[in-house]
C-alpha cells in the first residue's frame, strides 16, 4: 500500500505556487483566472483520487480478498493436509505446458502449499517422515524424483490414504491411468473428509515397451542358438513408425531390428541368441523411442541349462541304454527296496518301471516330484496284484477312473498309430518321412480314457501314452509294460526320441527369464551349500544388492525351495545380485510393471462419472495442469473471492482517469469569451 505516496507525490510536484503581480485596469482578467484555476485544482484532485485508488485495487487484486462463508465447511478444520505427487514412470509424457507432465503437477502442488497459511502442516505420501512445515513442503515437492520412487495413484500408500478416516484434506496430483485401478477401488473411497482429484493431462504420444520375453526351448544349451521371442506393444494413443530395438547380451550387441507399432496393438520379433558358456549372463532388450523413457529397457537373464537328473526304479534298467550315454542327462537307477530319497527329490524324471507294488512313502514323494514341477513317468505292470497300489498312486497323482485290461494267455497286441507332426511332443523329432512306416505292436493292460491328452494313440482310438497335467509337473501314464510279450516299443526307433522327449519336457529353469515389480514373492530353489535345514529360519541369510542398494527380503527356505519376499521399497528397476554370506548366489532382473506403460488416462469428466453421486466429499479440477486451478479452488473453499471485483474497479479508476485528463480541460476560446 505504500505505493498510494506514488501519485501524491506526483501531484504535490505539479503544483505551483503563483506570484502575485499587480498592475491597473486587470479586475476582469483576475476573475477569469480565479475561475480556471478553481477549475483545474477540482481535475487534478479527480484524477489523484483515481490514481490512489487504482493503485489500492491493484494491491487488493493481487492479495486475493474474500467474504468468509457463514458456516464452517469440511475444510475449515485443516490439520495435516496430504499430498500425493504422482512421479511414476507414466509422468514422463509430455503435457501441455511443460515439457513432463509431472513438472506441471510439481508446480500445482507448490501453487498448494502457497495457498494455505502460514501454520498449515504437509504430509507428502510416499516419503517417510512426520508432517512438515510450508517451507519443508515445498523443498520436498521440488526434490521429487521419476527415479528410485515409482509412486502412483495405484501405489499402497494411496490406497491406505484414501480409505483413512482420520487423514485431513487429501489433494492428489496424478494423470490416473486408466489400468492402474478398477471400479471396486471406488467403492473402498472414503465417505468423509475432504479428496480433490487433480488430473494431468498429457499431449498424445507413442510408447513402445518390451511386453513379455520367451524362449522357444526351456533347455538351453551353451554355443547352441535358441530362439528369443520378444513382443512389444504401443502403449500410448499415437502409432509409432520406426522403433530402432537392439538386444544385449553379457554387454555385446546380439542383435538390432526396427519395428512399427501401432497404438494399443503388439508385434512380435524371434531372434537367434547363443550362450558362449555355462555362467549367467546378463541381457538387456532397448527400444528407442521418445519421449517417455522409464520403461526403454527390459532386463533378463539367461543361464544354460544343467543336466537333467533322471531316475528308474524298477526291477531291471530299461531306460539306461537311452539316457547313461547323452550328457545332457545324468541318470539314475534304484531298485523299490533300496529307494534314494534324496535322489529322487532333486530328480527331474522318476520313472517307474513295472513296480510290483508302489508303498506309501513312494506314493507320497512322487507327488512331491509333481508338485514341484517335475515329471513323473508310470510304466504299469501286467501282474494284477499290483493294480490296487497303481490305482492309489493314480489317484493320488490327479488320475482317476483307469480300466485295468483282464489278463489273458497270449496278449493282444495292436498297432501304434504314427503320431502327428504337429504334434508339438514330436517337434524336430522327424525328418523326412517314408511312405511305409512300421510302428510298434503293443498289448494294453490299462485304458485311461478322456483322463488326459494322448500323444501316441492305438488303432483303437485308446491311447497308449498319455500326459496328464497336475499344477506345475506333468504325469505320463504308457498303457503297456515294456516287457517283450506285451510290447516291441522298447526296441522301435521311436522309444530313443520319446525318452529324450520324455525328459527335457521334464526340464524347469530354475528361474524366470526375469521379474516384474512389485513383485510380491520369489521361489528359488535352495542353493546346495545354504547349510539351512527344513524348516528353519535365517531372516538376515540373503541379500539383494544393486550397486550401493540392499534390501534384506524376509526369507524361509521349505522343501528345498527358497522363499523370498520382495521388500515394497524395492522399487529401482535392473539386476540385483542374491547374495549369501558375501557370495553371489544368482542374479535376478526386475523390471518396471508394464501397466504403467500404457499412458491411457482419466479425463476429469471420466473421473466425475466413475465416482457419480456416492462420493460428495470428492472434488475433480478441472484445467488440473494449470496452479491457478488451485488458487481458484482455495478461494472458493475459503468464501466468496473478491479479486474479480478489485480488478473491474482498478480497470473503471484508470478509465475515469483517463476520461478526466481528454475532456476536463477547458476548450479553446472559452477565456476571451468570458473577457
Amino acid at each position: 500500500m505504500l505505493a498510494v505516496g506514488i501519485p501524491i507525490a506526483i501531484h504535490l510536484l505539479q503544483l505551483r505556487r503563483p506570484q502575485r503581480v499587480l498592475f491597473t485596469n486587470t479586475g476582469f482578467i483576475r476573475e477569469v483566472e480565479l475561475t480556471t484555476m478553481r477549475r483545474r485544482r477540482l481535475q487534478e484532485l479527480l484524477v489523484l483520487a483515481a490514481r490512489v485508488l487504482a493503485v489500492i485495487f491493484i494491491v487488493l487484486l493481487f492479495c486475493q480478498p474474500f467474504i468468509p462463508v457463514a458456516t464452517s465447511s469440511s475444510s475449515a478444520t485443516v490439520g495435516t493436509v496430504g499430498v500425493l505427487v504422482d512421479n511414476s514412470g507414466s509422468m514422463q509424457a509430455p503435457g501441455a505446458t511443460q515439457a513432463q507432465v509431472r513438472q506441471e503437477a510439481v508446480n500445482s502442488a507448490r501453487a498448494l502449499g502457497k495457498s494455505y497459511g502460514v501454520g498449515t502442516h504437509f504430509k507428502l505420501l510416499g516419503q517417510r517422515g512426520n508432517s512438515l512445515t510450508g517451507a519443508a513442503y515445498e523443498a520436498a515437492v521440488n526434490t521429487q524424483s521419476l527415479v528410485g520412487l515409482q509412486l502412483g495413484w495405484g501405489a499402497a500408500a494411496v490406497r491406505d490414504a484414501v480409505q483413512d478416516e482420520q487423514v485431513g484434506p487429501l489433494f492428489l496430483f496424478s494423470d490416473f491411468q486408466k489400468n492402474e485401478i478398477g471400479p471396486d477401488f471406488w467403492q473402498k473411497l472414503r465417505r468423509t473428509g475432504e479428496i480433490v482429484l487433480v488430473p494431468q493431462a498429457a499431449r498424445p504420444v507413442g510408447n513402445v515397451y518390451v511386453d513379455s520375453v520367451w524362449l522357444n526351448d526351456a533347455f538351453v544349451r551353451a554355443r547352441a542358438n535358441v530362439g528369443l521371442h520378444i513382443r512389444l506393444r504401443n502403449g500410448g494413443s499415437e502409432a509409432v513408425t520406426d522403433c530402432p530395438v537392439k538386444v544385449l547380451l553379457g554387454g555385446r550387441q546380439v542383435a538390432t531390428f526396427r519395428v512399427a507399432v501401432a497404438a494399443g496393438q503388439a508385434s512380435e520379433t524371434v531372434t537367434q541368441i547363443q550362450v558362449l558358456d555355462d555362467k549367467l549372463v546378463a541381457g538387456q532388450v532397448v527400444t528407442g523411442d521418445a519421449p517417455v523413457t522409464f520403461d526403454n529397457t527390459y532386463y533378463f537373464t539367461l543361464r544354460p541349462a544343467a543336466t537333467i537328473r533322471v531316475l528308474e526304479i524298477g526291477q531291471e534298467p530299461a531306460t539306461q541304454r537311452a539316457y547313461a550315454r547323452e550328457p545332457l542327462f545324468t541318470y539314475s537307477f534304484s531298485k523299490p527296496q533300496a529307494i534314494n530319497y534324496g535322489e529322487l527329490r532333486q530328480a527331474n524324471l522318476v520313472l517307474l518301471h513295472e513296480l510290483p507294488q508302489v508303498d506309501a512313502g513312494l506314493r507320497d514323494a512322487l507327488v512331491g516330484v509333481v508338485r514341484r514341477g517335475g515329471s513323473v513317468v508310470v510304466v504299469p505292470t501286467a501282474n494284477t496284484a499290483a493294480h490296487a497300489s497303481y490305482h492309489e498312486l493314480l489317484r493320488a497323482l490327479g488320475i482317476g477312473g483307469e480300466q485295468w485290461q483282464a489278463s489273458a494267455a497270449v496278449p493282444v497286441r495292436q498297432e501304434v498309430v504314427m503320431p502327428s507332426l504337429r504334434n508339438p511332443f514330436f517337434k524336430d523329432v522327424f525328418g523326412a518321412q517314408p511312405r511305409q512306416v512300421t510302428m510298434p505292436q503293443v498289448a494294453p493292460v490299462l485304458r485311461l480314457g478322456q483322463a488326459g491328452t494322448d500323444i501316441l494313440r492305438l488303432r483303437d482310438g485308446d491311447g497308449y501314452l498319455t500326459e496328464v497335467a497336475n499344477g506345475a509337473g506333468r504325469v505320463y501314464v504308457f498303457a503297456a509294460p515294456f516287457a517283450a510279450e506285451y510290447a516291441d516299443f522298447a526296441q522301435h526307433a521311436l522309444f530313443v526320441p520319446v525318452l529324450y522327449r520324455l525328459a527335457m519336457l521334464s526340464y524347469r529353469a530354475d528361474q524366470p527369464l526375469a521379474y516384474r515389480l512389485p513383485a510380491p514373492a520369489l521361489t528359488l530353489p535352495a542353493p546346495a551349500t545354504a547349510g539351512v535345514s527344513q524348516g528353519t529360519r535365517d531372516e538376515a541369510s540373503y541379500r539383494l544388492v544393486r550397486d550401493s542398494l540392499t534390501y534384506i527380503p524376509t526369507q524361509r527356505v521349505q522343501n528345498g525351495q527358497l522363499r523370498l519376499d520382495v521388500p515394497t521399497d524395492l522399487r529401482v528397476p535392473g539386476f540385483y545380485k542374491l547374495v549369501r554370506q558375501g557370495k553371489v548366489v544368482t542374479t535376478l532382473a526386475f523390471n518396471p510393471d508394464k501397466r504403467e506403460s500404457a499412458l491411457a488416462a482419466y479425463s476429469a469428466a471420466e473421473l466425475r462419472q466413475q465416482l457419480g453421486d456416492k462420493h460428495p466429499n470428492v472434488r475433480v479440477l478441472d484445467d488440473g495442469t494449470q496452479p491457478e486451478a488451485i488458487a481458484r479452488y482455495r478461494a472458493e473453499q475459503a468464501g466468496q473471492p473478491l479479486w474479480r471485483y478489485c480488478l473491474l474497479a482498478a480497470l473503471a479508476c484508470l478509465l475515469a482517469e483517463a476520461l478526466l485528463l481528454r475532456f476536463g480541460r477547458p476548450r479553446a476560446g472559452a477565456g476571451p469569451a468570458v473577457a
